[in-house]
């Protein structure tokens, strides 16, 4: 059933929808099948698919229903603009369509997928369609929770200025499982020696090998005699990641009390992507005073840009600040392991600016807390000089394990490398001439010489009088 009639209008001006305030405006790539539709290509069949999306993300279905009536026609999705050679689709939400909380009517993420992304991913007459951007109008950004603490926060603990308080040295504990509650907290102290942060990597949390209730308090005594050795404040981001959301209050307020009067050194991370919005709604409300670290484990099977279904990495992010993610992983931009590329770094703009251009939409976030940009993923000093200046700044949270772990000198000597190599690119140095100056950060190149044999071809002879 052909519901461009009903579904689309091609006349809307999205500058107006925008100027407006009244609809949530979405950003899609959409292919519809070519077993539904004679020519998927011609503005037709393109429109009919389209509208069937629109129908099936808001008031409609598939067949003509006798319940419609002239409100709910009011709170139709519409499709406002298409380019079917480019698969580009974009459909504007009434705010209203949305559901709210009965205690406080404040806004959710659930809603905002069970319709964007919900039924329409299944629909026969659509081959693929994937979620690029979205805009939020301000008086709906207004009942979104967003973040409660900030890398500024972070800063204050480590004694940095609350603005431009630079590259936070952290690093995740390896191997990322296996490791008992000693060998686990000795590994915490040897890089603390060094560094600043250590999270939890995501499959940790309570094992029966590493019980939370014999982990934790060695990990506060390493930190308190890491502490007390270097006179530098230490960060720890504990995993309260599970499905009870009791679950995770419990995890959440023994770990608090194990730190006692270090609790403002502790951040909560989940796993956002597996646990869902209710796992990170769970911990920003019943923890405001925490920095939330939200770790998307999981998210590669519908952000990848091999996927063509779900959403964008670019997406999750910005409803991680929706949500109130203090912080969020958003990859390495084609500097690390993982997949990415240099354009990501258009992610951590619009989470940590108050306005910024989005794939399509320019968002403003109307004061909301930033959200940090955290790397990780196959760093190590002699990547993240490129890392930095590809992205224009250091006021982010690194965690790298092999680039600490892996050093050859050690997870303290590799912390001292990293923050090393943000002191090489802040000064512009010659890579060569700083190396010669800065021995974890020479020592690196023999660290990871792969890399090194690929980044900065000829270190052997530039470095052989300084590397030993």
């Amino acid at each position: 059933m052909d519901q461009s009639s009903l579904y689309a209008n091609l006349d809307l001006n999205e500058e107006q929808l925008i100027k407006d305030g009244n609809h949530v405006l979405v950003y899609y790539k959409m292919q519809p099948s070519a077993q539904h539709y004679a020519n998927p290509k011609s503005l037709k069949d393109y429109l009919a698919a389209a509208a069937h999306f629109a129908a099936e993300s808001s008031t409609g279905t598939n067949v003509t229903i006798s319940t419609t009536d002239e409100f709910t026609k009011s709170v139709d999705a519409l499709v406002y603009d298409v380019d079917p050679e480019n698969e580009d689709m974009h459909i504007a939400y009434p705010v209203e369509l949305f559901d709210r909380n009965i205690k406080d009517g404040r806004a959710m993420i659930v809603s905002f997928l069970t319709l964007c992304i919900g039924n329409n991913q299944g629909m026969g007459d659509i081959a693929h369609a994937k979620m690029h951007d979205f805009y939020i109008p301000p008086n709906f950004l207004a009942l979104f929770d967003g973040p409660s603490k900030g890398i500024e926060d972070m800063w204050r603990v480590l004694g940095r200025p609350n603005i431009d308080g630079g590259f936070i040295v952290g690093t995740i504990i390896k191997p990322k499982l296996g490791l008992q509650p000693k060998p686990f907290a000795d590994a915490a102290y040897d890089f603390w020696l060094g560094g600043d942060f250590i999270k939890n990597d995501e499959p940790q949390g309570n094992q029966v090998f590493a019980p939370m209730k014999r982990t934790i308090p060695l990990v506060v005594d390493a930190m308190k005699r890491a502490q007390d050795k270097t006179g530098q404040a230490k960060l720890f981001s504990a995993n309260i990641t599970a499905d009870d959301p009791f679950e995770i209050i419990a995890r959440g307020e023994y770990i608090l009390e194990e730190f006692g009067e270090f609790a403002s050194h502790v951040a909560f991370l989940i796993d956002g992507y597996v646990g869902g919005p209710t796992a990170i709604t769970t911990a920003r409300r019943c923890f405001p005073n925490q920095y939330l670290h939200y770790h998307r484990a999981g998210h590669g099977a519908v952000t990848s840009p091999s996927a063509k279904r779900g959403y964008s990495a670019f997406v999750l992010a910005k409803m991680s600040r929706l949500q109130g993610a203090s912080g969020i992983h958003v990859g390495t931009m084609s500097y690390g392991k993982m997949e990415g590329e240099k354009s990501d770094k258009n992610m951590a703009y619009m989470i940590t600016q108050d306005e910024a251009d989005g794939v399509v939409y320019h968002q403003k976030w109307h004061g909301m807390k930033p959200t940090t940009p955290i790397i990780s993923g196959g760093m190590n000093a002699l990547r993240m000089v490129g890392f930095f200046e590809n992205l224009g700044h250091s006021n982010l949270i690194l965690t790298a394990g092999g680039g600490s772990y892996g050093h050859i000198d050690g997870a303290a000597e590799g912390a001292k490398s990293l923050r090393q190599a943000e002191q090489c690119w802040k000064e512009g140095a010659d890579v060569f001439e700083f190396a010669r100056a800065h021995k974890q950060f020479a020592r690196a190149f023999v660290s990871f010489q792969h890399d090194a044999d690929e980044i900065f071809p000829g270190w052997r002879d530039e470095l052989k009088d300084y590397i030993g």
